[in-house]
């Protein structure tokens, strides 16, 4: 399983080969946070799209200070990292209002003076209307324009639609191995799926693309896993596929996901229109929405039980990280109304990060799959 290895070593260190080899070359990296930054704009700018993680960070001493004792764990490490200067490969940072934690990632990294020399707030409503689209679009061609003017490059409509394509391709992909998930005997682990599409944020696309294909051919020929609960992870975010296989080691199998580092970074296409840029914007606006959208819950839950159903799962597992007041809220709902439809669910708070807690989240995974079992 070559590319299966090359894409999980990818997704388990920050400065991975292939970024490097991209420095190397003199080319640009982008950071950026949550799943609204439209990266086929960064991509057509001839840069590298690099979605910010707090992987690696095993202590949070100095972000401790500019976050309170009830702010995300998350945000917290992606500080520290950045108050250690791990990311000091970037070439520029764009952010957004994700959530209020999120929102003060921004305001604290810029105040440590470590940010690098491009910096871009995009504005995001929070109402995905037709007025909200023409406001997204405005704020995102200030974006483009902002990157043009900085770098010095020019993003035409030809470079946008070859981004749109490369990254239709590489959702296409992802949908194929996310059919080999979800068959009756899974060709692949949630936590090898999840290490997969992390890669994905932090790597070349043509160079995804072709590893992605690999690993389909390879994964054509395993032998199915069988005889295991079958489960769906959702909830806040998780780009740890070492959380997976702890629920996946104590017998379980993951076959479908709703993460922002899953399957609601990916599944929905931009359409291959005359107006690249507003094509691009619409599907950024309108892809599957996570909590900060307002009013948007029936979707996500409709998705929730479209993906439950075609997966044919036995139950669903919404973790929350600690003090993540939209996902905790969310989940509360969602659980109400997954159990309404029969559906076994099992609401997890934890902590980002190393997994402190792993004794508590074996427990409470063991009961759950005892009552899946019954």
């Amino acid at each position: 399983m070559i590319a299966l290895e090359k894409l999980a070593a990818t997704s388990a260190e920050l400065f991975n080969p292939y970024l490097k080899d991209w420095k190397e070359k003199g080319k640009k990296v982008i950071g950026y946070t949550g799943t609204y930054i439209p990266e086929e704009i960064i991509y057509a700018a001839g840069m590298l799209p690099y979605r910010i993680r707090g992987i690696g960070c095993v202590k949070t001493v100095d972000a401790d200070a500019f976050y309170g004792p009830v702010n995300c764990s998350y945000a917290r490490c992606c500080l520290q990292l950045a108050i250690d200067g791990s990311y000091d490969f970037l070439d520029g940072a764009i952010f957004f209002y994700e959530c209020d934690h999120m929102r003060r990632l921004y305001d604290n990294w810029r105040g440590q003076k470590k940010m690098p020399s491009f910096l871009h707030y995009l504005g995001l409503v929070h109402s995905i209307t037709e007025h909200g689209l023409e406001l997204f679009m405005k704020e995102t061609l200030e974006l483009k324009e902002h990157l043009e003017k900085h770098f010095g490059v020019k993003i035409t409509e030809e470079k946008l639609r070859n981004a749109i394509k490369i990254y239709n391709e590489t959702r296409n992909l992802l949908k194929e191995l996310y059919k080999l998930r979800k068959k009756d005997e899974p060709l692949i682990t949630g936590a090898e799926t999840l290490a997969v599409v992390v890669a994905g944020t932090a790597m070349p696309k043509d160079e995804y693309n072709r590893l992605l294909k690999e690993l389909l051919n390879e994964i054509g020929g395993r032998g199915g896993i069988f005889g295991k609960p079958r489960l769906m992870v959702g909830g806040s975010v998780n780009d740890d596929p070492g959380l997976i296989k702890l629920i996946e080691d104590l017998g379980a199998i993951v076959v479908a996901d709703s993460l922002c580092f899953g399957a609601r970074y990916f599944w929905d296409m931009v359409e291959e229109d005359e107006d690249s840029l507003r094509s691009i914007v619409t599907r950024y606006l309108y892809h599957i929405p996570c909590p900060r959208m307002f009013g948007e819950y029936p979707k996500r839950l409709n998705f929730i039980k479209d993906m439950a159903r075609d997966a044919k799962i036995d139950g669903v597992i919404l973790q929350n990280i600690r003090f993540c007041d939209m996902h905790g809220a969310d989940n509360t709902l969602l659980q109400r109304d997954l159990e309404k439809e029969g559906i076994p669910v099992l609401r997890l708070e934890r902590q980002y990060g190393p997994l402190a807690d792993v004794g508590r989240i074996k427990t409470r995974v063991q009961a759950f799959l005892e009552r899946i079992r019954k």
